[in-house]
């Protein structure tokens, strides 16, 4: 049964300055050590990217599980952490949790001087308002994930978990991405989807017109409302995972005039 769309959350606003020529969003990178590559494609593109701004739509990292885990002397989650702050000190850097990094706290993105982005965004640039999120609160058909969201989300349950030790942290967290895994591969499974009517709802509070986000890992751009003025749509951002096929590993690069670029990685540092 399909979950009635919910009321749309109040966007925060965010007005590009009148320099900015061109921003990048990426999502879904799902950074971890056991994928160098894809650690060494980001961190190419990030230092190298001619944008004047990089939005991060969550799920940047496959994993985080508290701050102090970046404080760990040669960890991933340190290194990932020196990239971002090489990379701040050269173009403005937006972070948005996803729903594997919803961890990532203030103080860490605060260290790598990189913005902290709240999901929903509403930004004003290319004489538009694009609305920007990690789009996974809009999946309304998965109702389990929607009450698993709003447990994890709330400042309780994080609290405590934060209050464990950063092993047994670390232990949980492989434990719940083994049990996601396992109900990826269960029979009936259907991927995750965003709700068209509640994605309307959205950028009509918002005074919107085009939805970015990730999450789904379906990379498209889809229509809405032709009938609206200006037409609704939703542009999906690509995930980066290195053994997936189709489109991937893409940078959806947005310029001055208001278009809309795909781009390599390796395309998007030229």
């Amino acid at each position: 049964m399909t979950t009635p769309p919910a009321a749309a959350p109040e966007a925060f606003e965010l007005t590009a300055p009148a320099s900015w020529r061109s921003v990048d969003f990426i999502a879904d990178l799902h950074l971890q050590a056991s994928e160098p590559a894809v650690a060494h494609a980001w961190q190419h593109y990030l230092l190298a990217t001619p944008a004047d701004a990089v939005f991060i739509l969550g799920d940047l990292f496959e994993v985080w599980v508290g701050d102090d885990a970046a404080s760990q002397p040669e960890s991933f989650e340190a290194h990932g952490g020196e990239v971002l702050h090489a990379a701040a000190s050269r173009t403005a850097v937006h972070f948005m949790r996803g729903n594997r990094d919803f961890l990532v706290g203030p103080a860490f993105l605060s260290h790598c001087h990189v913005h902290d982005l709240p999901d929903p965004t509403v930004l004003g640039f290319a004489g538009q308002r694009w609305l920007l999120s990690h789009g996974d609160a809009l999946c309304l058909d998965d109702t389990a994930y929607q009450q698993f969201r709003e447990l994890v989300r709330g400042p309780d349950w994080q609290a405590q978990f934060l209050a464990r030790p950063l092993a047994e942290r670390t232990e949980l967290a492989a434990r719940m991405r083994e049990h996601s895994e396992e109900h990826k591969h269960a029979d009936g499974y259907v991927l995750a989807e965003v709700d068209a009517p509640a994605a309307i709802r959205w950028l009509h509070a918002s005074q919107a017109s085009t939805l970015i986000h990730g999450h789904t890992h379906r990379p498209a751009d889809h229509v809405l409302d032709a009938a609206a003025t200006p037409p609704l749509r939703r542009v999906v951002l690509s995930d980066w995972h290195a053994g997936a096929t189709g489109l991937r590993a893409e940078v959806l690069r947005l310029h001055a005039d208001g278009s809309l670029q795909r781009l390599s990685p390796a395309e998007a540092a030229a």
